[in-house]
């Protein structure tokens, strides 16, 4: 089984995620979109081998990021087209620690600080 810990701040960004998806394109997407997040943070932590995750040295030791258009394919109930997010991520032995989800086109440094510890 995967086994996986959201910080603060990817819970925080989820919401933030999640409001927006359902202002902009209304319930259904919103859902739609809910479930590829779910999707994807099962995907990365049943990853223990790291397939499917990239390495991010310059987001700190350990942090891997995982687009979510990675897990787009296993989705039922509806496709999302072009996912925008990854989740930023790192191993604390057999957990992966979701540390946030960010929008791709973000300057990733800006949000994640390589020295400060995920809660």
């Amino acid at each position: 089984m995967a086994v996986y810990r959201l910080t603060r701040a990817a819970q925080a960004d989820i919401i933030d995620i999640l409001a927006w998806s359902h202002d902009r394109f209304g319930e259904e997407a919103r859902k739609r979109y809910e479930s590829l997040i779910a999707t994807a943070i099962r995907d990365a932590a049943a990853n223990g081998d790291g397939v499917g995750l990239t390495a991010r040295p310059e987001l700190g030791d350990g942090v891997y990021s995982w687009h979510l258009a990675r897990s787009r394919g296993r989705l039922t109930g509806g496709a999302v087209h072009r996912p925008r997010h990854f989740l930023i991520c790192r191993r604390d032995g057999e957990v992966l620690v979701v540390g946030r989800v960010l929008h791709d086109a973000m300057d990733l440094r800006r949000h994640i600080e390589a020295q400060k510890p995920w809660d």
